[in-house]
């Protein structure tokens, strides 16, 4: 479910008068769910615009709709409302836009999509790298794919070995090891060269 702090809501509602349109409300969706470009979206929502299986959630300033099939992948998403000196800021943070959050009984792909996504990913990024699952092999290997400033980096096997593998098989147990498939021939965007 989406959390809207108070001050968010707040906010909203008065942009929402400023619209001056009877019933104008908020619809949160997520735009391309599950993969590396999903965005989580805030739009404006009028009464004839309000699609009929989306989740209804009444709040005190203003009517919320959920988008149904984003509904997993807004799973502990916040909206919030920060006052700054000259204004304020609202914040969407949205943890399971890109794979949604799923449980130990889940197969074993989906489970390291969403380690990567959620926890290794937003790691490699500040560095401008990437990794993705490319497959798990029968005996349970994930094979993986540097991008970015990982893909010829020369520090690539500290990160797979310390940081991957590591991350992977604390919380997927089941995991035998990782396998890197990666052509780090290729160096013209590499982090360390």
């Amino acid at each position: 479910m989406v959390t809207i702090s108070e001050s968010a809501q707040e906010y909203l509602g008065q942009l929402l008068k400023k619209q001056d349109v009877e019933g104008m409300a908020v619809r949160v969706f997520v735009t391309q769910p599950g993969t590396r470009q999903a965005e989580t979206c805030l739009a404006y929502c009028k009464p004839e615009e309000v699609i009929e299986t989306d989740e209804k959630v009444p709040l005190e300033h203003f009517m919320l709709y959920l988008d149904t099939p984003s509904l997993p992948y807004l799973e502990d998403a916040v909206v919030d409302f920060n006052t700054e000196r000259f204004g304020g800021q609202l914040t969407i943070k949205a943890p399971n836009a890109k794979a949604p959050r799923v449980g130990a009984d889940a197969p074993l792909a989906d489970r390291i999509n969403y380690i990567l996504y959620s926890e290794i990913n937003p790691g490699l990024a500040s560095h401008g790298g990437e990794v993705s699952l490319v497959e798990v092999t029968e005996d349970k290997v994930a094979v993986l794919k540097f991008g970015g400033g990982c893909q010829g980096c020369s520090a690539v096997d500290i990160t797979l070995k310390s940081g991957v593998e590591k991350t992977l098989k604390e919380q997927v147990p089941e995991l035998a090891a990782v396998r890197d498939v990666t052509d780090h021939s290729e160096t013209a965007n590499a982090y360390y060269k």
